[in-house]
C-alpha cells in the first residue's frame, strides 16, 4: 500500500520567494536563518551583560604594579616580553659579519649579471651607464667598413655615413633614430605591398603566390615586432639590474658603518641628539 502512495506524483513544495519590491535586500529569510541570527544576538547580548557586571563589580582602589609597568600600543595590543633571549655584543658582531658576506656576494653576482647584459651588442650604446660608486669599464662601441683599394681608404668620408661620427666610432642616439626610423618605414612599407599584393597589383601571378608573398610579409613584420619586444625587455632588466645594485651597495655600506659602530671606530649621534667620537689612543 505504502508503494502505491509513493507511485503516485504529489505536488512539488515550493519555498516562498521574496517578493518583488523586496528583491533589492537579497533571498527572503527562512525560519533556520531567523534561528542562527536570534543565536548570534542572544550571545553577544550575554556578552555584554557580563562586561557591564564587571564594570560595576570593579573597585576603584585596586592597585597591582603591572598597572604602570606593563605598556600597550596604539592599537591597544600589550607589550611583553616574548621569551627569546637577548643575544650577546660577539654574537650579534658574527651576525652582522655574515650578512656583509651575504651583501658582498649578492653585488658581485649583479654587477656580472649587468655587466654580461651591457655587452649585448642591442642594448649597447646609451644604455650602458655605469653604477655610481663603482668603477665599470665604458663599453666602444665600433663600425667597420671596408673598400677596394687604397684610393678609396684616402677618399673615404666619414659624413657620408649616418652611423658615424666624426671620431669615427658609431653614434649610439643617431644609429637608434636611424633604426627606428627604418622600422617605421618598413612596417609602413610592409603594409602597403601587402595591401597591394592582395588587391591584385601584379596580374601576371597567381593568387595563391601572392598570398604566399603577404603571408611572408606579415611574418616578417612580426619578426621585426618581436625583436623589438625583447630589446626592450632586456632593457628594462637592465635597468632593474642597476637598481638592485644601487640598493645593494647603499646597505652594504649601511652595515659596515653599524659594524664600526660596535667596534667604537667611528663616532656617531645618540638618541638624545648627543654627538659622540671614539677616544683615540694618546701617542
Amino acid at each position: 500500500m505504502s508503494s502505491m502512495r509513493n507511485a503516485v506524483q504529489r505536488r512539488n513544495h515550493r519555498e516562498r520567494a521574496q517578493p518583488i519590491e523586496r528583491q533589492k535586500w537579497g533571498v527572503l529569510e527562512k525560519h533556520k536563518d531567523y534561528r542562527l541570527r536570534a543565536k548570534d544576538y542572544n550571545e553577544k547580548k550575554k556578552r555584554l551583560q557580563i562586561l557591564r557586571q564587571k564594570a560595576a563589580d570593579r573597585n576603584p582602589d585596586e592597585f597591582h604594579f603591572e598597572m604602570i609597568s606593563s605598556k600597550t600600543h596604539d592599537k591597544g595590543q600589550k607589550v611583553a616580553d616574548r621569551g627569546n633571549a637577548a643575544l650577546s655584543q660577539d654574537a650579534v658582531k658574527l651576525l652582522k659579519t655574515q650578512d656583509a658576506g651575504y651583501l658582498k656576494t649578492m653585488v658581485q653576482k649583479t654587477r656580472k649579471a649587468r655587466e654580461r647584459l651591457e655587452q649585448d651588442p642591442t642594448i649597447r650604446g646609451s644604455h650602458n651607464a655605469g653604477v655610481p660608486g663603482r668603477e665599470s669599464k665604458p663599453v666602444q662601441d665600433r663600425h667597420m667598413y671596408f673598400v677596394d683599394t687604397v684610393e678609396d681608404q684616402k677618399q673615404f668620408n666619414v659624413k657620408g655615413f649616418p652611423g658615424l661620427n666624426r671620431t669615427g666610432h658609431n653614434s649610439a642616439d643617431e644609429l637608434s633614430r636611424v633604426d627606428q626610423d627604418d622600422s617605421l618605414e618598413n612596417e609602413n612599407e610592409t603594409d602597403k605591398e601587402a595591401s597591394k599584393l592582395l588587391n591584385g597589383g601584379n596580374r601576371s601571378r597567381s593568387l595563391r603566390d601572392l598570398e604566399e608573398d603577404a603571408l611572408t610579409l606579415r611574418n616578417d613584420r612580426a619578426l621585426r615586432k618581436l625583436r623589438k619586444r625583447t630589446e626592450e625587455a632586456r632593457v628594462s632588466r637592465l635597468n632593474l639590474l642597476k637598481l638592485r645594485e644601487r640598493e645593494l651597495l647603499a646597505a652594504e655600506q649601511e652595515l659596515g658603518l653599524q659594524r664600526a659602530k660596535m667596534s667604537n671606530s667611528v663616532g656617531g649621534i645618540s638618541k638624545a641628539g648627543f654627538k659622540w667620537k671614539p677616544r683615540e689612543r694618546k701617542r
